[in-house]
This record gives C-alpha cells, sequence and structure tokens, in this order.
C-alpha cells in the first residue's frame, strides 16, 4: 500500500459553483485521494462524481446509516458515480459535511473500484453516514474528477474544499 501522500491539486470556493473539476491529473502516482469539506445551496445531499467527462459504465452499492435506520442499495448503468453525501441549505448554519473520495491504480488498464464515504454534519436529530463502494468500467487511465450535487439547481457554497492527493510508496 502507498505510504507518502502527495498535495496534487486543491480549491477552496469564494463563490457559489455548480461544479469543481481537477484536470490533467498526473500518471505519476500508484492511487490518488480526493478529500472533501462541502455543503449545498439547496436541499439535495447527493455528491455526484464524472472521470474523463465519461457519461456511463458507471456502478455503486450503497450502504447509508442516519442514526435511526441503516439501508443499502445498488446502482448500475449509471451516467455519474454517487460519492458521497453533503450537507444541505437546512443543516445547521455554516456546517460542512466532510468525504474521502478513495481511487487504487487510477492509471490501470482495467475497470477502476474506488471507495467513497462521505458525512453530514447537523445540529439535530438526523445525520447521514454514506458509504459507496463504486466502479467505472473502463480500461482508460482517470485523468481528470468532476464533481456536482445531484439536481440541476444545486451549487457548493463558497467556503468548500477539495484536495486532490496522489500517494506513492516510500
Amino acid at each position: 500500500m502507498p505510504s507518502s501522500r502527495f498535495l496534487i491539486a486543491s480549491n477552496t470556493l469564494t463563490t457559489t459553483a455548480a461544479s469543481v473539476t481537477f484536470s490533467s491529473i498526473p500518471a505519476t502516482y500508484q492511487d490518488i485521494i480526493l478529500q472533501i469539506s462541502a455543503r449545498a445551496d439547496d436541499t439535495g445531499l447527493l455528491l455526484q462524481m464524472t472521470l474523463n467527462s465519461a457519461s456511463s459504465t458507471y456502478s455503486n452499492t450503497l450502504l447509508l446509516g442516519n442514526g435511526a435506520t441503516a439501508s443499502s442499495t445498488r446502482n448500475t448503468g449509471q451516467s455519474y458515480l454517487r460519492a458521497g453525501y453533503v450537507n444541505p441549505s437546512g443543516s445547521t448554519a455554516s456546517t460542512f459535511s466532510s468525504g474521502e473520495i478513495y481511487i487504487p491504480k487510477y492509471t490501470s488498464t482495467t475497470d477502476k473500484p474506488m471507495s467513497s464515504i462521505g458525512f453530514t454534519e447537523n445540529n439535530a436529530t438526523t445525520a447521514y453516514i454514506a458509504n459507496y463502494a463504486n466502479l467505472w468500467g473502463t480500461s482508460s487511465a482517470i485523468t481528470s474528477i468532476t464533481l456536482d450535487m445531484a439536481g440541476s439547481s444545486q451549487n457548493f457554497v463558497s467556503g468548500s474544499s477539495f484536495w486532490l492527493y496522489g500517494l506513492k510508496s516510500s
């Protein structure tokens, strides 16, 4: 397993944004990790991810908990990956969700399995933890990652932050 982490790029929003893209990801690492601290400006929770602007061959399994119940779902043939949950506008003021997406062997010539986890923060009775096992069925190396919120009117708010790291063996 890789043991050294290198910051490839970061983005802290100074205004609302419908999406965040990391492009020209170098092929010099074994694995990549994307860390997220975000909040949405509307009611949606679902964080979406597309790779290399592709809109097919995505599938995932979700394990979801909300403090009272747990559930699981499976999705195949999707046009995006589900990558976590983000605090909606109705959650406690100025709170941001946390998340991480781990993509091993992102340059391999086989399908790309990955995991993601997202936690909403809320000073109320309901908060969520969403854990995804994702798969992108392609032989292409990952060179770009785009994140957005489900729903056409969803945006990330100012202060949302995103960090992309490369991992190497020391």
